[in-house]
């Protein structure tokens, strides 16, 4: 055939092909899209736990032989976080209040995503008005299923190192000279010891105190005194007494007394009950040297790390404290311990019935799990 019959040919061909669509020629048979099944929900688990103390606790707000905390299970893909809130009196919180607040943005929850965890935690604070234990509770719980699930201990999420954790100091509620000789004895292998103050026996527990021990002391008034008068009398005395520093000598609304204190004192000054949340500090700068943290009052661990960094800005020193509850929520306060100057994370020290076991305390030093998460397990 000649080359001119060929291409007639072709022609012929490609004439009586079956006619396409434009561009169909340049695409594969389309396929429909598979479709990916819903994640499945979370599960949120809520469960108040009576706390049994060791020695009846004593400050000048109340006596308790037991606390109410509220602990929470958030549950997903296999994987079970733990978290805790010990509601707090003074802010005119408890247990059950607190659950309820959970229960109410479980529906939440169970859709939203945690590893978004600060947004997750955002829109719950949104939800949530008040309870801030149990949004503790809540935040704890997120982050140890977010640890866990990353396969890090909630320290190492925020780039903090274990070895930098503070010594721990011991408390000794407000009793009976006898029986805080008997406290201090019990407290023997902690090198510091905080110590209730704010009542017309002062003098009394500190003689108490110092008839067994020359340890440093740390002390804690909770806004037991009541006049700035008091308030110098008594600092200037427990100066003489080996106390480091004092938390709270007055009612928190007293700003411009604590203020007059600070400027009169020798001994550093800490806010407790001034100090709640992060936007709390900036005002208290001028009126007191530190801020004690406590993830109960601030609303978990995400709140607490943002006073830290806040105060510490301000050049404020840096105290974590905890209420009397589990190991689950002093394990997640102690997480943030090696950003901080002093800690008083011994309230899972304090109870009979712990039902966890997190961080240790080894010669008064904190010493934080390695396991990821908070690292807490079932005793």
């Amino acid at each position: 055939m000649e080359r001119r019959d060929a291409l007639k040919t072709m022609g012929t061909l490609a004439a009586t092909a079956l006619p396409l669509t434009r561009g169909a020629a340049l695409s594969p048979t389309p396929h429909p899209a598979p479709t990916m099944p819903p994640a499945p929900p979370a599960l949120i688990e809520t469960e108040i736990v009576r706390l049994r103390l060791r020695h009846t606790w004593t400050t000048t707000m109340s006596a308790s032989e037991y606390r109410d905390t509220l602990h929470v299970r958030y549950v997903k893909d296999g994987v079970t976080g733990v978290g805790e809130g010990a509601p707090i009196i003074r802010y005119h919180e408890d247990a059950a209040s607190a659950e309820q607040a959970v229960r109410g943005v479980t529906e939440f929850l169970a859709s939203a995503d945690p590893l978004a965890f600060d947004k997750t935690l955002d829109e719950v604070g949104r939800r949530i008005e008040g309870q801030w234990a149990g949004r503790a509770a809540l935040d704890i719980a997120l982050l140890d299923w977010v640890g866990q699930r990353r396969g890090m201990p909630i320290y190492a999420m925020f780039g903090l190192d274990p070895r930098d954790a503070p010594i721990t100091t011991f408390s000794i509620g407000i009793d009976t000279p006898e029986v805080t000789r008997q406290k201090v004895r019990e407290a023997e292998p902690f090198p510091v010891l905080k110590i209730k103050v704010g009542l017309d026996t002062d003098e009394a527990t500190i003689a108490a105190v110092r008839s067994v021990t020359d340890k440093p002391l740390r002390v804690d008034a909770n806004e037991g005194w009541k006049d700035r008068e008091t308030a110098i009398r008594k600092i200037e005395w427990l100066g003489t007494q080996g106390v480091e520093f004092i938390e709270q000598p007055l009612p928190a609304a007293m700003l411009d007394d604590i203020a007059w204190l600070k400027a009169r004192s020798g001994m550093p000054i800490f806010a407790d009950e001034a100090c709640l949340r992060p936007t709390d500090i900036p005002g208290l700068a001028g009126a007191y040297d530190g801020v004690n943290v406590k993830l109960d009052k601030a609303g978990g661990i995400l709140q607490g790390y943002r006073m830290i960094q806040i105060a510490r800005a301000l050049g404020l020193k840096t105290m974590l404290g905890c209420m009397i509850s589990s190991s689950v929520s002093v394990t997640a306060a102690a997480h943030l311990s090696p950003l901080v100057d002093y800690a008083d994370l011994d309230g899972n020290l304090l109870i009979a019935n712990d039902p966890y076991v997190g961080v240790t305390v080894e010669a008064g030093r904190l010493v934080l799990p390695d396991r990821p998460g908070l690292g807490v397990r079932r005793v």
